[in-house]
């Protein structure tokens, strides 16, 4: 028996059907066997489930195939989480666009690099916003984010007296349906 490529490709719903296709023709061409597809907003983890199907489907010495790094993992913990669940099945990772193979030493040494590099930029941004945020506080600038599901409570509140329920609600006034509830809630309270 011998080892597989097995490809995985993913748009979020909002791309076009001509993102995919080419990302199944760059795996294919990559010599996948195999190809696992979806169409799959990045953040909707509990939605992955050709992503699910591919990494069950991997087997000892295969290699699963990604055209590019952000059409796997959303984060560097996602990432490396997925990593260890690809190698506890003795199975590497292949992101075509970077050249990289955690089948060999050089390719997990650069992963865990590039993984190492992306965690220290994105702690240096939260230390630099958290600075920003401390030094407009001090000068009285800092007002935080306005709410905007609360400064729509009135429309929300009319549109639930016309019978509309809260899945109508949130889509027409642009508002999330747990915001819809919340401010319903508070108005019985109230």
């Amino acid at each position: 028996m011998g080892y597989e490529k097995v490809g995985y490709a993913r748009t979020s719903t909002l791309d076009q059907t001509a993102g995919l296709a080419a990302q199944e023709r760059e795996l294919c061409a990559a010599g996948c066997e195999r190809v696992f597809v979806e169409q799959v907003s990045s953040v909707d983890l509990t939605a992955r489930e050709k992503l699910e199907e591919a990494i069950a489907y991997v087997r000892e010495g295969d290699t699963l195939v990604v055209t590019k790094l952000d059409r796997l993992a959303r984060s560097v913990a996602h990432l490396l989480e997925l990593l260890d669940r690809i190698n506890a099945k003795g199975a590497s990772l292949l992101i075509l666009d970077m050249g990289i193979d955690t089948g060999t030493p050089t390719g997990k040494l650069m992963l865990t690099m590039l993984g190492g590099v992306a965690e220290f930029e994105r702690a240096i941004m939260l230390e630099r916003q958290r600075e920003g945020i401390a030094k407009a506080k001090a000068e009285g600038k800092y007002k935080g984010r306005k709410p905007t599901a609360r400064a729509k409570a009135s429309e929300v509140l009319d549109l639930h007296k016309t019978g509309k329920g809260a899945t109508e609600i949130a889509e027409e006034v642009g508002i999330g349906r747990a915001s819809v509830y919340r401010i319903l809630r508070d108005a019985e309270s109230a």
